[in-house]
């Protein structure tokens, strides 16, 4: 039997220790409700969706005098991590962007076990890809327009 895995990791900087002891919550707040706790009031709908797919972790960062948040996971959960930065962004940041990868994995090799990803979200979206998808897309023949001789 083998293993999968999808790992990320990455910094989300916050402005400030408000904005740092917000996401936290809310964070703690989701994971209760992922293993079927009642979740707290104010747990946004948005977040609500995605608390089957919460299978990351937040710490806190604190470094050189700046607050933020550490997202990390071997097991996934790129659609709530997405939902979770796209809400931060939403409240504290709204011009603000992050960007993120992440590589699928696996204990044995599997000619279907390896590949990644990547996200860009700000405060209107969240933008995906994924290598599977990407490499289907070439598979498929590409459409050639011909254009009308001008010299015939």
């Amino acid at each position: 039997m083998a293993d999968y895995f999808t790992n990320f990791s990455l910094l989300l900087p916050l402005r400030d220790q408000a904005a740092q002891e917000y996401a936290l919550n809310l964070a703690a707040n989701a994971s209760r409700a992922s293993v079927g706790d009642e979740p707290s009031d104010g747990l946004p709908a948005s977040i609500q969706e995605m608390v089957e797919n919460w299978q990351f972790e937040t710490d806190a960062e604190n470094a050189d005098g700046k607050w933020g948040l550490w997202l990390h996971s071997d097991s996934g959960g790129i659609d709530a991590v997405c939902a979770f930065i796209r809400h931060l962004l939403q409240k504290f940041d709204p011009q603000g962007r992050v960007t993120f990868q992440w590589s699928h994995d696996c204990s044995k090799p599997r000619v279907d076990a390896y590949g990644g990803g990547a996200a860009v979200i700000t405060a209107k979206r969240i933008k995906t890809m994924d290598t599977a998808s990407w490499l289907h897309r070439q598979d498929r023949p590409s459409r050639v327009v011909k254009t009308p001789d001008r010299h015939a």
